[in-house]
């Protein structure tokens, strides 16, 4: 006989597994299956945690090459060592992974490894790797299962030469020349990493720029700082092919005006964008709807599908594809389900891309501000004139902050520095309650720290920034 379960989450990615926890600690009886050996999804094994640690460990490489005998710090030869490096990422992932797995137990949650399909609007079966058949029944189902590479038809993965994130997180050697297809944010973060412990890295980019969703100010800040790193960039251009042998791929691209490029490299990285992943779930056939262009799943305003017993979240629903974003829908998922207020306020999202200097972003961008016709004001302040950037000998970049011209309300933060990905937070939470650029201003910050440049640029709104020097404003603002 089938178990009975108030709750079945397929997938325990960030959104998974988050709503899993909390549906235990609402009082459900919870179930959550997962494909992959252990919990944690594409965030934790393959994606978020794993590139994260290969970030620091290159960025610290690039220090101790590059940076340490400003500080006077002499050193002999550096050396890598890739395996030492892979060996630490894996290590991190493990104890994170395992992390998942001791907070299941905790909270009685009953985890099954295969892969499900949802056989009915309260039932889901699941099949382990030995073809063994489980059936769960359950008063509601959650599908978590996130998101996958898409495969470009012309320049198809083959796990070696031309790969995705996942085989660029594990290449047993630098690569001579590394291609990557795509200027968004994996791209560019995982070719800082290769870049910076010796390979050469050109990013082929079909759009005139990079990051074409942040703030075009923020996006050119950025494109300069990793061309100033060594990554060689050709924009307004496609690629057409590959021919791969001996373990290398020729390339082809056709630039704007019709030129025929060829690329001789050891690796293309293949990063255009992910799509749902909903194969082998079972939806049609028990009415869920699923967009066909898109692939993403039709959900309401309570994450419920075209089956009420049936609900979405994370990489599978409309909405930047982000962990924590997936977090916060399994955390109001779950609420929701028991009979609370869930609810996720999406203009206040976060993004980041943990290049270095990292750039992080909430709310509206200046072009989309101009786009909606809202009347605003610009307060920016550069690292340059920070005290600690200036200790720590990082002052590349700056804060820019719009806020609403009659009201004051930030609209929208937007940082291309040192620890960018930290000092959103403080934004991210003044926009949650609706604050403004004087809320900001009028908060002590400690002196020296990084989060000076955010007060800094508050009070730059107001044309009143006191270690820079005034702007002129520009008129209608």
């Amino acid at each position: 006989m089938s178990e009975r379960y108030d709750l079945v989450v397929i997938g325990a990615g960030p959104g998974g597994y988050v709503a899993a926890i909390r549906a235990a600690q609402l009082g459900m009886k919870v179930a959550c299956v997962e494909k992959r050996a252990t919990l944690g999804g594409v965030c934790l094994n393959i994606g978020c945690i794993p590139s994260k640690a290969l970030l620091d460990s290159s960025e610290l490489y690039s220090l101790a090459t590059h940076k340490f005998a400003k500080h006077g710090i002499k050193l002999g030869s550096v050396e890598i060592d890739l395996k030492a490096m892979h060996g630490r990422k894996d290590t991190v992932v493990k104890e994170l992974t395992d992390g998942v797995k001791f907070l299941f137990r905790k909270n009685n949650i009953t985890t099954l490894f295969g892969t499900a399909r949802v056989a009915s609007p309260t039932s889901v079966i699941v099949k382990d790797n030995d073809g063994a058949e489980t059936t769960l029944d359950a008063t509601n189902i959650l599908l978590a299962t996130g998101s996958l590479p898409i495969n470009l038809p012309f320049l198809p993965f083959d796990g070696q030469t031309v790969v995705g994130s996942t085989e660029a997180l594990a290449f047993e050697t630098v690569p001579d020349h590394l291609l990557v297809v795509g200027g968004g944010y994996i791209g560019l973060e995982l070719g800082s990493v290769w870049k910076r412990l010796g390979a050469k890295v050109t990013v082929v980019e079909f759009l005139p720029r990079i990051t074409p969703l942040a703030d075009t100010e923020m996006g050119a800040l950025l494109f300069k700082s990793l061309t100033k790193q060594g990554l060689e960039f050709q924009m307004e251009t496609k690629v057409t092919g590959a021919k791969v042998a001996n373990g290398r791929a020729l390339v082809t691209a056709e630039t704007k005006d019709g030129q025929t490029l060829t690329y001789d490299v050891a690796k293309v990285l293949v990063s255009v964008g992910r799509r749902p992943f909903t194969e082998g779930l079972g939806l049609e056939a028990v009415g869920v709807k699923v967009d066909p262009k898109t692939g993403k799943v039709a959900t309401d305003a309570h994450f419920k599908t075209s089956v009420p017993t049936i609900s979405a979240i994370g990489d599978l629903i409309d909405g930047p594809m982000l962990a924590h974003k997936a977090e916060d829908e399994g955390m109001a998922c779950a609420e929701i389900l028991a009979g609370k207020a869930g609810h996720v306020n999406y203009e206040t999202i976060p993004s980041v891309i943990y290049t270095w200097p990292e750039m992080a972003s909430v709310g509206i961008t200046e072009e989309q501000a101009k786009a909606k016709g809202i009347d605003y004001k610009v307060g920016k302040f550069p690292f340059i004139a920070n005290g600690r950037a200036k200790a720590m000998d990082e002052v590349e970049g700056l804060v820019k902050i719009l806020a609403d011209a009659k009201t004051d309300r930030v609209l929208g933060v937007h940082i291309f520095g040192p620890r960018a990905s930290d000092l959103i937070a403080e934004a991210v939470t003044t926009m949650e309650f609706a604050g403004s650029a004087e809320d900001i201003a009028r908060i002590c910050h400690s002196h020296p720290t990084l989060s000076e440049a955010v007060r800094e640029a508050a009070l730059d709104v107001d044309s009143r920034a006191i270690h820079s020097a005034p702007r002129a404003k520009v008129a209608g603002r």
